[in-house]
């Protein structure tokens, strides 16, 4: 039997760099091994558990999913689709916050984050994101999620509550895993945190051309280069170094590590050379995301046929939850 695969990404805005390392690079490493069967969707349901334009969900979400095809997610071989087109999500993520209890939600770290970021919008949905994160996941039975380690609070809630639900309910739900990609945490161009669509200035979208990334970059914060040492664990120093390392490992130790630590780096180059790696990557997927752009009823079609193989996975363990649960 094929182990299954979930992951999704939220619809606030088009791919970014650190969303392609961290995540969809692990998405295809899965998708193109014969012994899972993957499937990816946009969560637009956990997109509105913060603020969010009404009026840009609808473009932003579509936009996910071109990326997708342009990165190279399959739909002969991944179901894509949106959350929202299957509902179960929603109707499984209630069943299961009877098992979850509002303490351990308030104490996980995001909650915490978010709460800070968003003090005045602080609703029912956003205590319950772990709890809907478990049921995207578990409704698919999937064993492997491709996420960073940023999500691994959420991923312990998972298989919590799938114990809960096995052991009350006899029913056999997997303990999902975190598949682990190389690039599992992306730090900000900022120098703090990770890169996220949510913080402007800290991360380089997929479709930025060779002089935007380059401006970008140009903004990272360093130090002197003259200090030499160890490289630090914090700043943009790190951020570029995590980077470099891992767009060009085969020059990462001659152009960064070696002059870095005798304190001659000169950042300038650093920065334009690394701007040249990531534009030169990148440019294989801006092709191929102007050929999808150009069929938007291919785009229509994925999305169609995408909910249509979800759903009929979804309503199978629907109507075991809900036998088992008395509820059917």
């Amino acid at each position: 039997m094929k182990k299954r695969v979930f992951s999704g990404i939220r619809a606030t805005g088009r791919l970014h760099l650190g969303n392609y390392l961290g995540a969809v690079k692990g998405m295809l490493e899965l998708q193109n091994n014969p012994e899972y069967e993957t499937i990816y969707m946009v969560v637009d349901v956990h997109t509105i558990t913060t603020p969010y334009n009404v009026q840009e969900l609808p473009k932003n979400k579509r936009e996910i999913i071109i990326d997708y095809l342009a990165a190279g997610l399959d739909p002969t071989k991944s179901i894509i689709a949106y959350q929202s087109n299957v509902p179960e999500h929603t109707e499984l993520a209630f069943y299961f916050s009877t098992v979850a209890s509002v303490a351990r939600m308030q104490h996980l770290p995001t909650f915490k984050d978010k709460v800070k970021q968003y003090p005045k919008n602080v609703t029912m949905a956003l205590l319950n994101y772990p709890v809907l994160m478990a049921a995207d996941i578990l409704l698919y039975k999937a064993e492997l999620v491709p996420v960073g380690i940023d999500q691994e609070p959420h991923l312990e809630v998972a298989r919590e509550v799938a114990r809960k639900m096995n052991q009350i309910y006899d029913m056999n739900f997997p303990e999902p895993k975190r598949f682990v990609a190389k690039g599992e945490y992306i730090p900000s161009l900022k120098g703090e945190g990770k890169m996220s669509k949510s913080v402007e200035g800290s991360y380089i979208n997929l479709t930025d051309d060779s002089e935007t990334i380059r401006k970008k970059l140009a903004k990272t914060p360093t130090d002197s280069g003259k200090t030499g040492g160890a490289i630090p664990e914090i700043g943009g120093v790190r951020s570029l170094y995590v980077l470099y390392k891992l767009l060009a490992p085969e020059k990462f130790e001659k152009d960064f590590e070696k002059p870095y630590k005798e304190g001659i780096i000169r950042y300038n180059t650093i920065k334009n050379n690394l701007a040249d790696i990531i534009y030169k990557q990148l440019q294989t997927f801006q092709e191929k995301r102007k050929e999808v752009e150009k069929d938007q009823c291919y785009v229509d079609r994925v999305i169609k046929e995408g909910a249509e193989k979800a759903r009929a996975i979804a309503k199978q363990t629907m109507r075991e939850v809900k036998v088992k649960m008395g509820l059917a």
